[in-house]
C-alpha cells in the first residue's frame, strides 16, 4: 500500500476524513435533525421524545474499540452528574443493536447506545466519515429541539467533564447558549 493510501485508510479509520454529507441541517441554532433508532435493548429512541430537555448527542466511530470504550466510560463515571443537570446522554454509531448490547453489557453503560445501521444519522449531523462509520463529534441539543453547541474535535478522556462544564453553565436558568 503506498503512503498516500495508506494516510487516508488511517485518517478515515480514526474518523479525522472530510465528512460524506454535509452540515446543513446540523449547524448551531438549528433545529436538530430528528431521528428514530434502537438502543442496546431493542427500544426505539427519538430525539422528539426527548423535547423539552436537554440532550447531549455523542457519536463515535466503533463500539468497543480503545477510544470510544474510554469516551463511554467517561459518560458512564460521570452519569449522575448529567441526570441532576437534567441531561439525557445518548450515544450514536453505525454498528448494529447485538454490537450495542455487547458493548454496554461488558461496560456497565447506563445510556442509550442507538444503532444507526443505514448511517442516515450520521450523515444528517455531517459526521459520517469516508470509510463508513461515524467521526467522533458531539452535539448538545436544547430543550426547544435546537443545536445549542457542536464540538467537532473530541478527547475521548475529557470530554464529558468538558461538556459538564459547558451544561452546568448552559443549563442555569437565563442562560444564553454560546
Amino acid at each position: 500500500m503506498n503512503r498516500f493510501l495508506a494516510t487516508v485508510v488511517v485518517a478515515g479509520w480514526l474518523g479525522l476524513a472530510a465528512a460524506t454529507g454535509a452540515r446543513a441541517d446540523a449547524t448551531v441554532g438549528a433545529p436538530a435533525p430528528d431521528f428514530r433508532l434502537q438502543d442496546q435493548d431493542g427500544n426505539w429512541i427519538r430525539l422528539a421524545d426527548h423535547k423539552g430537555k436537554w440532550v447531549v448527542l455523542y457519536f463515535y466511530p466503533m463500539d468497543d474499540t480503545p477510544g470510544c470504550t474510554t469516551e463511554a466510560c467517561e459518560f458512564r463515571d460521570n452519569i449522575f452528574a448529567f441526570r441532576r443537570l437534567g441531561v439525557t446522554v445518548l450515544g450514536v454509531s453505525v454498528q448494529d443493536v447485538a454490537s450495542k448490547k455487547a458493548f454496554a453489557t461488558k461496560h456497565g453503560l447506563p445510556f442509550p447506545l442507538l444503532a444507526d445501521t443505514d448511517k442516515s444519522v450520521a450523515k444528517a449531523y455531517g459526521v459520517l466519515g469516508v470509510m463508513g462509520v461515524a467521526r467522533r463529534e458531539t452535539f448538545v441539543v436544547d430543550p426547544q429541539g435546537r443545536i445549542a453547541r457542536h464540538y467537532p474535535s473530541v478527547d475521548p478522556k475529557t470530554h464529558s467533564t468538558q461538556l459538564l462544564a459547558d451544561l452546568g453553565v448552559m443549563t442555569r436558568p437565563g442562560a444564553v447558549a454560546p
